[in-house]
């Protein structure tokens, strides 16, 4: 088998990955989890901030920017991947129009994260939790086989590479 042909297969692999029911799920999920936080933070939460003493009250507005900024992140990768499902666009184009998306590893602060209203702790972590799982899925959509380490005529290492790239994590 070419090389070519290997990164064939890694693409189309990634492009089934982003029609399958995980991705749906992790989509509906992730999609929740921005409504359900911006509700929080324009109602009960912003109340609970109004409680708090200055300190936490800092920590309240650095913490909530953190996770506004992570969701937004995470929502624009989880509509171009579901872009990709619809067919409005190839993953190879959502590939270089990820490159415009941050996934860098969550920021940890935990002076902050002690001092916030319990509610603002759950949505954070569920955003820690999302983000993990949207780092690993799209590590397994757009990391291609190392073509290096493929033998072509060897079918097995090329699902070797396949299977390290799908069970991957940062």
């Amino acid at each position: 088998m070419s090389e070519m042909t290997a990164n064939e297969v890694a693409v189309s692999f990634g492009e089934r990955l982003a029609n399958s029911q995980a991705f749906s799920n992790l989509f509906r999920d992730g999609m929740a989890l921005v409504e359900e936080t911006a509700s929080y933070l324009d109602g009960p939460g912003r109340q609970e901030s109004k409680k708090l003493d200055r300190n936490a009250a800092l920590a309240y507005a650095t913490e909530s920017m953190r996770l506004t900024t992570r969701l937004m992140q995470l929502a624009s990768w989880l509509l171009l991947h579901r872009a990709v499902k619809e067919g409005e666009m190839s993953l190879a184009q959502a590939n270089k129009e990820k490159a415009k998306v941050k996934l860098t590893a969550v920021d940890n602060d935990d002076d902050n994260y002690k001092v916030l209203p319990e509610r603002l702790r759950h949505l954070i972590d569920r955003s820690r939790h999302l983000h993990g799982a949207i780092r690993r899925l799209d590590n397994t959509m757009h990391t291609r086989p190392d073509a290096a380490h493929i033998a072509p005529d060897n079918p097995v290492e090329r699902q070797l590479g396949l299977l390290k790239a799908a069970f991957e994590r940062e």
